[in-house]
């Protein structure tokens, strides 16, 4: 194995972008604006599929698509009603969440390829909204210099879902 201490890269590795996506779940209504735009405009009458009714698709299914948008605008407002119809309000502020600018993922250093590591990165931030709680998630597809899968020669990456934020309301 090489020495990585000579390498010419970034580390630890840091956005200074992103992708943005929503997905709601057992919610009425559920309306997410971020970096100036709705998001996410569910109908008031129709209760959202629950995360349980995806099975093991779940929570992998969730994605960024909208962007890249430069970190980072002002709090994400989400205004939904949980399952039982009770009206909920937050902001989201994920320039906080994400005030470090650090990438969230399951490789160290020596996992990356030098190309990988010297690049620049735009990972995806989803945000969450299920019945009464909002989670926030960082996901970014990264190549790796061993398969994760042996084997199977097109598991040369991680692009892990990774929860980092929280509440229930």
């Amino acid at each position: 194995m090489p020495d990585n201490s000579n390498y010419p890269a970034r580390w630890p590795l840091r956005f200074k972008a992103h992708y943005f996506g929503v997905a709601t779940y057992s919610t009425y209504g559920c309306e997410v604006t971020y970096g100036g735009r709705g998001r996410a405009e569910d109908p008031q009458d129709e209760l959202q599929s629950s995360s349980e009714s995806l099975g093991d698709k779940y929570p992998d299914n969730m994605k960024a698509g909208w962007g890249p948008i430069r970190n980072f605008p002002p709090p994400a407002k989400v205004t939904w009603r949980s399952k039982d119809g009770t009206p909920l309000e937050a902001e989201v502020d994920i320039g906080e969440i994400f005030k470090d600018e650090l990438i969230r993922h399951n490789l160290t250093k020596e996992d990356i390829p030098l190309p990988t590591l010297a690049g620049d990165h735009t990972p995806g931030i989803i945000l969450e909204v299920n019945d009464r709680t909002i989670n926030v998630y960082m996901r970014m597809h990264l190549s790796a210099k061993e398969l994760q899968v042996p084997g199977n020669k097109y598991s040369d990456f991680r692009n892990d879902l990774i929860k980092v934020y929280s509440r229930t309301y």
